[in-house]
């Protein structure tokens, strides 16, 4: 049976919120490998509680729940001095699709939110999976 003081912790807490979101996410995007930042150049993370309706059509999802982030920009490769850029290059983490993952796994939020920070930013430049998996191992190390 639960101990009865963990039961009423549980009772106290509440989800992050999105201010709390974002300080969990600036931690876990310094935690990831110099090298890899640098693949980034400037960036801003934004956390939304779900992705918009743009989002979800563009990528053919049914429930917003079936994206926990993306990422916007231009890669380095393809970015040149001459062309402006209209947008700052932005990942977007969505609160309530993370928080439903979350509940279902077994492993820290901190965690969960590293780990879709490498694959946006990875997806995005093209590293393949074992690449992601590598610089993943190097950030919870």
């Amino acid at each position: 049976m639960a101990d009865r003081a963990a039961i009423e912790r549980w009772l106290q807490l509440s989800p992050p919120t999105l201010a709390d979101f974002e300080a969990i996410a600036a931690d876990a995007y310094r935690r990831l490998p110099r090298a890899f930042l640098d693949l980034t150049g400037e960036i801003l993370i934004r956390i939304d509680d779900f992705p918009d309706e743009e989002a979800l059509d563009a990528l053919d999802l049914q429930s917003e729940f079936d994206l926990l982030g993306l990422y916007s920009g231009i890669s380095l490769d393809r970015k040149s001095v001459t062309d402006p850029s209209p947008c700052p290059d932005m990942i977007f983490l969505y609160r309530r699709p993370i928080l439903d993952y979350w509940a279902e796994e077994s492993e820290p939020l901190g965690d969960i939110i590293v780990h879709v920070l490498i694959h946006e930013i990875g997806h995005h430049f093209g590293l393949s999976d074992d690449d992601m998996a590598a610089i993943e191992a190097a950030a919870l190390g």
